[in-house]
This record gives C-alpha cells, sequence and structure tokens, in this order.
C-alpha cells in the first residue's frame, strides 16, 4: 500500500452512536480528573506546604490503581461490563461531591482530603478493564485502533488544557468551584454510559449463564505470543526510560531552574502525542500493528537519550516532541492488538494487566531514573535508560517473530468462542 500522511481517522465517529457517547463521555471526564488533579495538588500544598504532602498525592492514588485494578479486570469478566462502569462512575460521581463538599467546609484535615483521592482512584481503577473491553465490542476491527487514537487524542487535550482551566477556576472562584466542575463533567459521563447496549462477557458455554469468568484468564498473556510480546515491549519503554522526574534536574541544570522551561518540558512531550493523534490515520489504517508499535517504542527510547544529550533547549524540546508522538502511536497500536488477540471471555482481565502496567510501569521507570541520576548524573541516566529501552525492545522484537508479523484481523472478524473454547481446554 502506498504511504501517504492521513490526519485523524473519524470514522468510528460516524459509523456508531454508542462509540460517539462513548467518546463524548470519556473525553469529559478525562477533561474532569485533569482540574481535580490540580485542585487535590493545590490544596494539599495549601494545606501541609511540604513536598511529602504532595508526594502522599500519588500514594493515595497509585496503590488503588493497582489494587483495584485487578479485582477490576475479574469483575469484568465476570458481570455486565456497562453495568460495572454505570456503578464504578457513579462513585466517582459521590466523590466529587464529597470533595466539594470539604472544601466548602473549609476542610483542614489532609486525611481525609487524600482518603476521597484514594476511594476515586478505587472507583476509576475497578471500571478501567471494563471500560477498556468497550471499543472492540462497539467497532469494526478495522476501527479499532481509529477508535482508541480519538480516545488517546481526548486525553492528550485534557493534558494540556485541563490543568490551565483547573488554575483558572481556582484562581476565581477557589477549590470548591473546580471539584464542581469535575463533578459536572463526571455526571456527562454517566449519562452517556447509560445510553450505551449491554455488554456481558461471551463464555463458552453462553446458554449455560456460567457467571464465574473463563479459567485461565491471567495465563493467557504468556500463551499467546502477541500479548507477552506487546506488554513486554510497553514495560520495556516505561520501565527503562520514563524521563518525568529528571525533567527537575536537566532543568536546574541545564537551564538554571526556570519553572518557565519544566513546564515546556510537559508540554513539548504532550503537544508531540497530540500531533502525533491529528495525524493518527496515517498508522491505524495500517495492518501491521505489532511492527507499527515495535518501531514507535525505538523511537521512544531513542529520543529520550537524544533529549540525555542535547544541550540547547530547541534540541531538547524536539526531542520530548518525538517521544511524546512515538508514545501515542505506541499506547494506540498497543491498545488495539491487545484487545484484538484477547478471547472477549479475557478481555477484563487481560485489560486489568495491561492498566496496572500502564500505571505502575512509568511509575517505577521514574523511580529508577531518580535513582540512577542521584549516583551518575541526568544525562547519564537519560542515555542509558533510552538506549537500554532499545535494546530491550530489539530483544522482544528478534525473539517473537509473531508480534513482528501480527496483522490486524478483517473487519468481521474477532476471538470466537471456539477460540475460548481452545484457551480454555489448554488452560484446564
Amino acid at each position: 500500500m502506498r504511504w501517504r500522511v492521513r490526519f485523524l481517522d473519524t470514522r468510528p465517529l460516524r459509523s456508531s452512536r454508542p462509540f460517539r457517547d462513548l467518546w463524548i463521555g470519556s473525553s469529559a471526564s478525562q477533561l474532569g480528573g485533569q482540574i481535580t488533579t490540580v485542585a487535590v495538588l493545590a490544596q494539599v500544598w495549601d494545606l501541609t506546604g511540604s513536598p511529602v504532602g504532595t508526594g502522599a498525592i500519588g500514594l493515595a492514588t497509585g496503590l488503588p490503581m493497582v489494587l483495584f485494578g485487578l479485582l477490576g479486570g475479574t469483575l469484568a469478566d465476570s458481570v455486565d461490563r456497562r453495568a460495572v462502569v454505570r456503578a464504578t462512575t457513579a462513585g466517582r460521581l459521590l466523590v466529587a461531591a464529597g470533595l466539594c463538599a470539604q472544601a466548602l467546609a473549609d476542610n483542614r484535615n489532609v486525611p481525609l482530603l487524600l482518603a476521597l483521592v484514594a476511594t476515586g482512584a478505587a472507583c476509576n481503577a475497578l471500571g478501567a478493564p471494563a471500560r477498556r473491553t468497550f471499543p472492540v465490542r462497539l467497532l469494526p476491527s478495522d476501527q479499532v485502533a481509529a477508535g482508541l487514537a480519538l480516545t488517546n487524542v481526548s486525553f492528550q487535550a485534557a493534558m494540556l488544557a485541563g490543568p490551565a482551566l483547573g488554575g483558572l477556576i481556582i484562581a476565581r472562584w477557589g477549590f470548591s468551584a473546580a471539584y464542581a466542575a469535575q463533578a459536572v463533567l463526571v455526571a456527562v459521563s454517566i449519562l452517556t454510559v447509560i445510553r450505551l447496549p449491554a455488554m456481558k462477557p461471551r463464555r463458552v458455554d453462553a446458554a449455560g449463564g456460567r457467571r464465574r469468568p473463563e479459567r485461565g484468564g491471567w495465563g493467557i498473556v504468556l500463551r499467546r505470543p502477541m500479548l507477552w510480546g506487546s506488554m513486554a515491549t510497553d514495560l520495556s519503554a516505561t520501565l527503562l526510560a520514563m524521563p518525568i522526574a529528571l525533567f527537575p534536574l536537566v532543568n536546574e541544570i541545564r537551564f538554571d531552574g526556570n519553572p518557565q522551561t519544566l513546564g515546556l518540558f510537559l508540554s513539548a512531550v504532550a503537544v508531540g502525542g497530540i500531533t502525533a493523534g491529528l495525524l493518527s490515520g496515517t498508522v491505524t489504517r495500517l495492518r501491521r500493528g505489532g511492527l507499527v508499535q515495535l518501531t514507535a517504542a525505538g523511537v521512544w527510547g531513542a529520543a529520550l537519550a537524544g533529549f540525555g544529550l542535547a544541550g540547547p533547549l530547541w534540541p531538547a524540546l524536539g526531542c520530548l516532541a518525538v517521544a511524546g508522538a512515538a508514545d501515542t502511536v505506541s499506547v494506540v497500536t498497543r491498545s488495539a492488538l491487545v484487545q484484538l488477540e484477547t478471547p472477549d471471555a479475557y478481555r477484563g482481565r487481560v485489560s486489568s494487566m495491561e492498566h496496572v502496567i500502564g500505571v505502575a510501569g512509568p511509575e517505577l521507570g521514574n523511580f529508577r531514573g531518580g535513582l540512577l541520576a542521584s549516583v551518575t548524573s541526568a544525562s547519564f541516566s537519560l542515555v542509558a535508560g533510552g538506549l537500554s529501552a532499545v535494546l530491550a525492545i530489539a530483544a522482544v522484537a528478534a525473539t517473537n517473530a509473531p508480534l513482528r508479523a501480527y496483522r490486524t484481523p478483517p473487519a468481521a472478524a474477532e476471538p470466537t468462542a471456539r477460540g475460548v473454547a481452545d484457551e480454555a481446554t489448554a488452560a484446564g
């Protein structure tokens, strides 16, 4: 097929009303989440004036995301996934109302605030695996990657606009108004989820109505090379090359700690991601998803190594923009591959594994980068991490021929009940 640059593929929004509803609700929810992130960060800093206090936000968010994310995977393979997302979104609405109430009451109790944050993170984690399975059920297989690209673009846009909007709301009307804005946006998300069709897991014994999930839901990742190879590629990229923890140190050494420069580092990654998203029609129509992911992940590592070597500001920002673009391509192709290659009876648990890797990998990668920089230097940590990621991804590519050769199935194809039965037999 002749290579052409294509803009954002909007076919999913035109062809599927349920997906359009899901996208609108997810976009509203993501914007609300970014507003709340800024509000919680600012309120905790206002109450404590301590980096330990603001660091505790990560603990209050990260632990529930991992623990409840795994539980959410089993839940998504046991009951109607739409019901799971409805309930967890309603829980997030109650949490937003609680955050608004504590701000109106001029709460000075940090543990109470963090408990609300942890509860919201738990609700989000419980619903995330079920929500991840929606696009593959609502779209033909040749549009799944395009649907995920649309979702990623809305997420990147929320990352750019949400913090600025949150800061503006807090400056004008205070913390309670920011939490109220989140509550309104989450309510929009609930309304769109209500309109979705029921999405019960498809089972081997569909006629029997068994409520327990199929056996072997976690082991299926190891039994399918495309799945473990795709997740190993993502983990290699984030665990070995995540750069964000090093941004303040690089900024201090090279640019005298200018806070505007620090903001430009973060913005450059987001700009690269949005640009790749707007041009994602170039890659979402390609059927060689495994090769695309491997290539994009390798570019991510190489670009971050380049950032570690770049001295002047503009080359450094250029490397971060390339890294952000590569990350978007890698995430979209990985998510589509994982959903398409997982039989529906197992999608909740496999999605929860993907979710946990997506949450834990970057956090551990930031810790690794900071620890290595503390005993060497920021530049060494970035270059070593980026090149290590490239080598690890190359090793995955060399040892996983099915991932290299993977092609998106035809539009009508999906893992069948027969395929589920085969996996259940292998697991038994």
